[in-house]
């Protein structure tokens, strides 16, 4: 896809938080936006997330992987520990 810059001003505030929020998710601001975006045109558009969020065994899989992020059970890794040569 074509991509375009795209220039906004927000709050300083807002600004740093999600900074902050975007290196504590290993994301970029951009794809944080971009998601954003998407939802609300998939939502315009009508196009239905909720079959995959109502599906039972991905609901399950979410609700383990959050309690294990929550509760420190998770075992976090570096990128170059993930994706070294």
């Amino acid at each position: 896809m074509l991509k375009t810059r795209l220039n906004i001003s927000t709050d300083k505030d807002l600004a740093e938080f999600i900074k902050i929020y975007a290196a504590e998710n290993r994301t970029t601001i951009a794809n944080i936006i971009t998601q954003y975006i998407l939802s609300i045109k998939r939502r315009v558009e009508g196009e239905k997330i909720e079959e995959i969020l109502s599906n039972p065994l991905f609901n399950a899989s979410m609700i383990e992987a959050q309690a294990k992020l929550q509760n420190g059970e998770s075992t976090w890794h570096s990128y170059d520990d993930v994706f070294e040569d």
